[in-house]
């Protein structure tokens, strides 16, 4: 019997306004002429887990491990505007990192549901750039890291398409979702 372990990702990316609402895309010249609303700015990527981050995981199996896992503590996130597509997996950093590493807000990570339920082999980590703390255009990498120093590791490594601006003004949040399955 052969089994496979499958680790899977997904990023959601959202702007939102200074009332904590989520912003919308100026409507099309259609969108204006019947008065249709532009659509949200919350975007679904796929991400990979990095080389780094298959080792992240295989060190955490470990009684002892030897790197820092991404923890509340210690786990970070990072916007960029040099997404290439090249070399995606060998990934350590953004190609070109915006802004300051943020956080992972309190409470995070979490599983995606409780222990026994649909949604335990999944995690969330989570990062809020708030408002005053980015004012870029063109954001379209991010990365998850296990600490904001040069020596950390990248565990995950997404594109986010189409890019993302954001204003003095806006919050912008990044949730991580990494789910492992057994095959």
């Amino acid at each position: 019997m052969k089994d496979r372990i499958l680790i899977k990702g997904m990023v959601t990316v959202q702007v939102l306004d200074k009332d904590g609402n989520v912003k919308r895309r100026s409507p099309t010249w259609f969108g204006r002429l019947f008065r249709i609303p532009g659509r949200p700015m919350r975007y679904h990527h796929h991400n990979i887990v990095t080389r780094e981050g298959d080792a992240l995981i295989a060190d955490a199996l470990l009684v002892s491990p030897n790197k820092a896992k991404v923890t509340s503590s210690t786990g970070f996130i990072q916007v960029g505007t040099g997404w290439t597509g090249n070399s995606t997996k060998t990934n350590t950093r953004c190609n070109t990192a915006t802004g300051s590493m943020k956080a992972l807000d309190s409470g995070y990570p979490a599983l995606k549901a409780a222990w026994g339920s649909v949604g335990d082999t999944t995690l969330i980590y989570r990062a809020t750039f708030a408002a005053g703390t980015l004012n870029v255009n063109g954001i379209n990498e991010a990365c998850l890291l296990n600490g904001n120093a040069g020596s950390s590791n990248c565990l995950a490594y997404a594109q986010i398409t189409p890019v993302v601006n954001v204003t003095s003004s806006d919050t912008l949040q990044i949730q991580w979702e990494i789910t492992i399955l057994g095959q």
